[in-house]
């Protein structure tokens, strides 16, 4: 069992509070996601858990012990960086092998052998086994060093931004991938990014940091339909939700002071009148910039609308959120 646990946790560096009273279950064989902006707490979380930094207060157990006092070498983590971290005068199969040879690992060399045979085979480089690192593609190094972290086969997995560095596409394949192998490998995995596309697209649970605080913990999917504070909701949506004055379109809740709109929360056809400022195909949506009584909202139209620039529509709200003056959640 993986299953982790952060109780209140605190983590200060200097004047910065990094990290504050963080309570965190990573369930065993969960896929969790860190999500927040640079200076969130995400990396300090990580490093956290894999013994780099020591917490100031609060107590960190991996399998239902308490890890504090090990060193981490010995909390059976691996983790992945945001650079690839390879040795370039390394062919990738000495690379993959490099951390079996761990003097504290004592790995038989059979064993060495099947692991590493076993990673290069599901993440496509078998046929690289034997190339330099620096004679790989961008994509292809990052899989050899999440492939150094596979072949331990450790109790938990911490990735830090390990796609930030590649081109979109390569972003795109190594999403479904990395979370082909977290399935197949029935693995725990902690993940962190502030790219929503990551966290909507992989995660089982996401866990939303602000300034070392965890606000929300939660399925991709609560998370995105029932956010708890309007910085909740704006983390994760693309477009990005409509943060609009909260009697915009008419009467608001007691306490409101914002009304939030996802893209696809405006109903066209019926409502008040809203002038077209720019339209976006986008191949399977269209997305329209639209001027409502002096504010800018971004909405959803068919894929093939005929609107243009200059004409003008009606809309109205379609399941809205509510937001007090501090951002919390209303209804």
């Amino acid at each position: 069992m993986a299953e982790t646990v952060l109780s209140n946790v605190t983590k200060r560096f200097g004047d910065t509070l990094a990290v504050r009273d963080m309570n965190l279950t990573v369930p065993d064989g969960s896929f969790v996601v860190l999500l927040g902006p640079t200076g969130a707490g995400k990396t300090t979380t990580l490093r956290l858990i894999a013994g780099l930094e020591r917490p100031d207060s609060g107590d960190i157990s991996i399998g239902g012990r308490s890890v504090l006092r090990d060193m981490p070498a010995q909390r059976n983590v691996a983790m992945v960086f945001q650079q690839y971290s390879l040795y370039p005068h390394l062919s990738v199969r000495a690379n993959l092998e490099f951390p079996l040879r761990s003097p504290a690992l004592r790995t038989p060399e059979d064993e060495i052998a099947r692991r590493v045979g076993e990673v290069a085979e599901v993440l496509g480089i078998a046929h690289k086994l034997d190339n330099r690192a620096t004679e790989l593609s961008g994509g292809e190094m990052q899989r050899v060093s999440i492939g150094r972290a596979l072949v331990r086969e450790p109790a938990l997995f911490l990735m830090d931004e390990p796609l930030s560095s590649l081109d979109a596409k390569l972003r795109a394949d190594l999403r479904i991938e990395l979370k082909r192998i977290q399935q197949d490998l029935g693995a725990t995995l902690l993940y962190v990014t502030h790219d929503q596309i990551e966290a909507m697209t992989m995660a089982t649970h996401v866990g939303v940091l602000n300034a070392g605080v965890l606000v929300q913990f939660g399925s991709p999917r609560e998370i995105y339909e029932n956010p708890a504070s309007e910085y909740v909701a704006s983390r994760l949506g693309q477009p990005r939700i409509n943060i609009l004055p909260a009697d915009l379109f008419g009467a608001a809740p007691a306490g409101a002071a914002t009304i939030g709109l996802r893209p696809e929360h405006l109903f066209i056809g019926e409502g008040q009148e809203a002038s077209v400022i720019r339209v976006e195909h986008l191949g399977d949506q269209t997305r329209l910039h639209l001027r409502f009584n002096g504010h800018d909202i971004v909405t959803l139209a068919d894929a093939h609308t005929p609107l243009r620039a200059g004409e003008m529509v009606r809309i109205r709200p379609d399941d809205p959120l509510y937001f007090d003056a501090d951002g919390n959640r209303v209804t």
